[in-house]
């Protein structure tokens, strides 16, 4: 899989494949001394360092942005202030660190491509839930996608209008959907039962629901099957053989429900726009059926899942403008508002995971950096085999070999990796190491496993400066958990 990343280090790797670390160049390397400051942290961006790296560009016309970038100094830059110094300025442990103009940026790269429709950003709340995110999100216009009551929760107290909320999720609970009813949030129906209870909530509630029926269209997103969520051995969505019944159930309820549109989701990570349109063609079929039974659906909701480039390989992949592009006429054909779920593609490549370097050791066979964040701070590589690019943030020594290593955390269990088969200049204890596009399903799915307490998150704000958006947390918040019992 790492291949692509590989080619740059060609001419090293003869070298490296007999390469055997040598323990005592790593003890003659002192660990790096941190200071501290207060929140937030006044660190401001040397813009004129940051080499290609502007907020300017047209976003009609460029793919996303990346406000992560290596400059000729050999350092690491977020939005031209150097990661390094931002190690040196915050708590001594892994964090996150993230771009503030690269979020607004790529919210404007949706907002630009769906221009001339109408149309509902629906942020997934699940991909990353810091509530100043959320904030800065809800500013920027966008509604939010949720899975779960507290996610509602969350988006209300972060502003977010309801009647621009969509509720999702195949095993929604009573009390959960009560309060959306409450609210005024969409609701998509995914079975039997969640139908009977979306009726019971409404009277609960005492208001009628905007429903739509989250159909599965079976198409192969052609993305990892842990993601895949719109073929026809998915958990989510109703058959679309059983849709006729789903109709005359609806019909059954005309004070507890209005059928206002249809949704579908394909998965997550697609690079393939064509797939959306295929989806989008089967989506608008289905609502020609129901309106031709007397509904007025007005809302077509594709779902999110667009892919980026996590291997870093200057690969050409679809931007919002290119997704948006291959539904646009069936849209407008039908006098629709479009409904769009993304969240890894606004969010992902935001972010690093910043961690320091604990000693590089061998076994023999394999080599290994030792780094003191782990699959607790980021599980994605251990839970579904996913790539995600990792780099240093400072140079290496000129004398430093060039190996293969898997980067791994002190986590006690064999799959606590973050990289596998990584080809690296040797880092010396203490050196920072990154792994990028961090933004998306890191943070949220983090855990406290081995008492590894949850990071903080940092982010380079607007002006250049570096504020922290979340606490860390602490041993003591672990043992609150215990106050009184």
């Amino acid at each position: 899989m790492a291949a692509t990343h590989l080619l740059s280090f060609s001419a090293s790797l003869s070298k490296a494949q007999n390469y055997h670390l040598n323990h005592n160049r790593f003890t003659q390397n002192p660990t790096l001394s941190l200071k501290r400051t207060a929140r937030p942290c006044l660190l401001r961006a040397v813009l004129s360092q940051n080499t290609g790296k502007t907020s300017t560009q047209d976003p009609k016309t460029t793919k996303f942005q990346h406000c992560f970038s290596k400059s000729e100094d050999g350092y690491l830059y977020c939005e031209g202030l150097k990661v390094q110094e931002v190690m040196e300025s915050v708590e001594r442990r892994p964090f996150y660190l993230y771009s503030k103009p690269q979020i607004t940026r790529n919210i404007e790269a949706y907002k630009s491509a769906l221009e001339g429709l109408r149309s509902i950003i629906g942020y997934a709340i699940k991909a990353n839930n810091n509530l100043k995110i959320l904030e800065h999100l809800r500013s920027l216009g966008c509604g939010a996608v949720l899975v779960s009551g507290n996610e509602l929760r969350l988006a209300l107290q972060a502003g977010f209008d309801p009647t621009r909320c969509i509720f999702n999720g195949n095993g929604k609970i009573l009390e959960d959907l009560v309060l959306a009813a409450q609210e005024g949030v969409f609701v998509n129906i995914d079975s039997e039962f969640d139908l009977e209870n979306i009726v019971a909530a409404a009277r609960i509630a005492g208001k009628r629901v905007n429903v739509l029926l989250r159909i599965n269209p079976d198409v192969d997103p052609q993305v990892h099957p842990y993601v895949a969520t719109g073929n026809k051995n998915s958990k989510f969505g109703i058959r679309n053989e059983k849709l006729q019944w789903f109709l005359d159930a609806v019909k059954e309820h005309p004070n507890e429900l209005k059928l206002v549109g249809a949704h579908c989701h394909l998965g997550s990570t697609i690079t393939k726009v064509d797939i959306f349109r295929d989806a989008a063609v089967i989506m608008v079929n289905y609502m020609d059926q129901i309106r031709a039974q007397g509904f007025e659906v007005n809302y077509l909701n594709i779902g999110g899942g667009l892919g980026i480039d996590y291997y870093h390989s200057d690969a050409v992949l679809p931007t919002p403008r290119d997704l948006i592009d291959t539904v646009r006429e069936l849209v407008l054909s039908r006098d629709l508002n479009l409904i769009i779920e993304p969240g890894r593609s606004l969010i992902a490549n935001t972010c690093c995971l910043v961690n320091r370097v604990t000693g590089v050791k061998t076994n023999g066979s394999k080599n290994f950096i030792v780094i003191d964040g782990s699959m607790a701070e980021l599980i994605r590589p251990s839970l579904y085999d996913a790539y995600q690019h990792i780099e240093l943030v400072s140079p290496a020594p000129e004398n430093a070999e060039v190996a293969t290593f898997d980067v791994v955390g002190p986590v006690c269990e064999s799959a606590d990796f973050l990289g596998k088969e990584r080809v690296l200049p040797t880092p010396a204890k203490g050196t920072g190491l990154v792994v990028h596009d961090a933004g998306a399903y890191c943070m949220s799915m983090a855990s406290t496993y081995n008492l590894k307490m949850r990071p903080p998150e940092y982010w380079v704000d607007d002006d250049g400066t570096v504020a922290k958006i979340r606490h860390g947390e602490t041993f003591e918040d672990h043992l609150r958990l215990f106050e009184g019992l």
